[in-house]
């Protein structure tokens, strides 16, 4: 089973910004969060913890599980670029992205999101075991990849429709791909 979750609270949620690579650290709310999650999974026993390398993932990995994760660049935040830090209702989007027309320095979409595919489908390969746990701990727009991968890019694009919550997760099981 795949426990997908979205890193705790940041003082940068909080305050409504955008948060990418120059992101904080948890707040004590986020802690909290995590500790819940650690809570709610004191009986599965992960044979896997991976993270993003940005550190409030890894705080959330580290307190949720009690495992040191490995890290993953491919599990990294979008990047941002000037949009970073930003409060959100002043960013100018293009969808649910800031505009590239307006903020330089921002990832490709489509080669954030195959880098969020690369990984699972390696991840699938892998670990086809369902008798498997593992953890992934990452941001808005990972989990929101992740669910693609599951569920497919929706025709709007918006993959932040399967992002969860701080402090929150899916799970998802690998099937078969035809």
């Amino acid at each position: 089973m795949l426990y997908v979750v979205r890193h705790g609270q940041t003082d940068l949620n909080k305050e409504g910004r955008l948060q990418g690579r120059n992101g904080k650290s948890l707040n004590q709310d986020g802690i909290k969060q995590a500790e819940a999650l650690r809570e709610v999974f004191t009986d599965t026993a992960f044979d896997y913890v991976f993270s993003s390398p940005q550190e409030r993932a890894i705080q959330t990995a580290e307190i949720s599980t009690g495992m040191k994760p490995i890290i993953e660049q491919r599990l990294d935040v979008f990047d941002l670029g000037e949009a970073d830090g930003l409060r959100k209702q002043e960013v100018m989007l293009d969808g649910i992205l800031p505009d590239r027309n307006v903020y330089s320095g921002m990832e490709d979409i489509q080669d954030f999101l195959k880098r969020i595919f690369s990984f699972m489908a390696e991840l699938q390969r892998k670990h086809p075991d369902q008798g498997v746990n593992i953890l992934l701990s990452g941001h808005k727009c990972t989990t929101g990849g992740i669910g693609a991968y599951f569920e497919g890019v929706p025709e709007d694009r918006n993959i932040l429709r399967y992002s969860s919550d701080n402090g929150k997760f899916n799970k998802y099981k690998f099937v078969e791909r035809g």
